[in-house]
């Protein structure tokens, strides 16, 4: 089960990550894709990595 924590955790990272590298795409000139979707890849990456993370702190907390 400390495994699964684990890779919950770990994923959540990886969400937060990419969440931030959309977030800091947006500020450079001359981008591609078009910023509104940047926001919406942004927006999809942090929900998803809050739901993980959420997942992974309630199976924390139970076990």
């Amino acid at each position: 089960m400390d495994g699964v924590i684990f890779g919950l955790f770990a994923l959540s990272a990886v969400f937060f990550f990419g969440m931030f590298h959309y977030i800091f795409a947006l500020y450079r000139p001359g981008i591609y894709p078009p910023k509104n979707i940047l926001k919406k890849r942004a927006g999809f990456l942090g929900m998803s990595g809050l739901v993980t993370f959420l997942i992974g702190v309630l199976l924390t907390v139970m076990t």
